[in-house]
């Protein structure tokens, strides 16, 4: 079911939207709804990958000033 949205935007902007739209073959309705369908939604958790697992906590008590001078002088 849809419900109908009034909105109040620039011309200009309503221009460049309607092109935009017509160029990614869709129409400036379904650019706002998935817009809005975007900010709305629920964020979905971000899952670390299996390496970055078994890397976290390897640098733990490294002096991270005397690492970073180490890897400026190993690559400069």
């Amino acid at each position: 079911m849809t419900a109908k949205l009034t909105l109040t935007v620039h011309p200009n902007v309503i221009a460049a939207a309607k092109r935009y739209a017509a160029a990614s073959g869709t129409s400036v309705s379904r650019l706002v709804e998935d817009y809005l369908a975007a900010i709305v939604a629920e964020p979905t958790p971000v899952v670390a990958p299996p390496v970055l697992a078994r890397l976290r906590g390897s640098m733990r008590g490294v002096d991270v000033e005397e690492y970073r001078r180490h890897v400026v002088a190993k690559y400069a």
